[in-house]
Formats: structure tokens, C-alpha cells, sequence
């Protein structure tokens, strides 16, 4: 909106100014001797705005009006520096913010990774656990049974002694 009025407070200068140079030029051929070539100047109207585009800058046309503030409102530059800035903070914020959302759904990840590989291995613990107390179960009935098989083979040949005594 700024820069609207701007440009109307200029067109209106330019007018004034085209105004006043076209009066200066008809002046300058007024006194120029008849002899030499007649210098003609449009008259425009004083109630029509005469638009003449320039730049204060040589700058190319794609500049922004932004640089020209320094020159007319050098306190609404300064404004328009805290903006900039509050701009970019806000923007860095703004991804801060969404890495830190990232950072934490990682971590959530890598929780919950961490939780199955520590149950896992517990659970590989107590299956290793079982194992070896199935282990010592099994060699423990293995010397058991053969305890009992031979028990068994002496019960037998003392049997045997008796049938063949009686």
C-alpha cells in the first residue's frame, strides 16, 4: 500500500515537472531566431497526470521497490530489516520444529527397536536357560536309565540262578 502512494506522490512530481519543462521548452523556441529550426513541444492538459517511467537506481527494471526505500523512509527500513530477520527466524524455527518432530518419531522408532531386541534376548537368555537345564535333565535320566538297565540285567541273572537252583 506503501508503495502505491509512493508511486502516485511521484506521478503527480513527474506531472508537475513535465508540466514546467514543456513551458521552459516553449520559451526556448520562442527565442530562437527565425532562421534556426523551430523546436514544437506537445501541450498536454494540466488536468491529465503525464506517467514517465524511470528508476533512481541504474539498476534493472526487475529490482524491487524494496531498494528504493532507503532514500525516502530510512525508518521504515530499519522496520523493514527487523521484518526480514523476523521472517528468516520464524523460517528456521519453522524447520527446527519439523526436524525435531522427525528427530523424536526416530527416536520412537529406535525405543521400540530397542525394547524387541532386549526382549528378544531375553528371551534368548532364558531359552538358553531352559536349554541347559533340559541338558542336565536329559544326562541326568540317560545315567538314571542305565543305572536301571543294568540293575535290571543282575535282577535278571539272579532269577535266573534261582530257576535253575530249584
Amino acid at each position: 500500500m506503501g508503495g502505491r502512494t509512493r508511486q502516485h506522490c511521484h506521478e503527480s512530481r513527474l506531472a508537475e515537472g513535465a508540466m514546467a519543462g514543456s513551458k521552459q521548452l516553449e520559451q526556448t523556441s520562442k527565442s530562437v531566431d527565425s532562421s534556426a529550426h523551430m523546436i514544437t513541444t506537445a501541450r498536454v492538459p494540466a488536468d491529465k497526470p503525464v506517467r514517465i517511467a524511470f528508476s533512481l537506481n541504474e539498476s534493472p527494471d526487475d529490482a524491487s521497490p524494496e531498494n528504493d526505500l532507503p532514500l525516502a523512509f530510512p525508518e521504515l527500513d530499519q522496520q523493514l530489516q527487523v521484518y526480514k530477520q523476523h521472517c528468516k527466524i520464524a523460517e528456521e524455527y519453522h524447520e527446527v520444529k519439523k526436524e525435531i518432530a522427525l528427530l523424536e518419531e526416530r527416536k520412537k522408532e529406535l525405543i521400540a527397536r530397542l525394547e524387541q531386541v532386549e526382549k528378544e534376548s531375553m528371551d534368548a537368555a532364558q531359552l538358553a536357560k531352559e536349554y541347559a537345564e533340559l541338558t542336565e535333565e536329559n544326562r541326568t535320566l540317560k545315567l538314571a536309565q542305565t543305572q536301571c538297565v543294568e540293575q535290571l540285567e543282575k535282577l535278571r541273572i539272579q532269577y535266573q540262578k534261582r530257576q535253575g537252583s530249584s
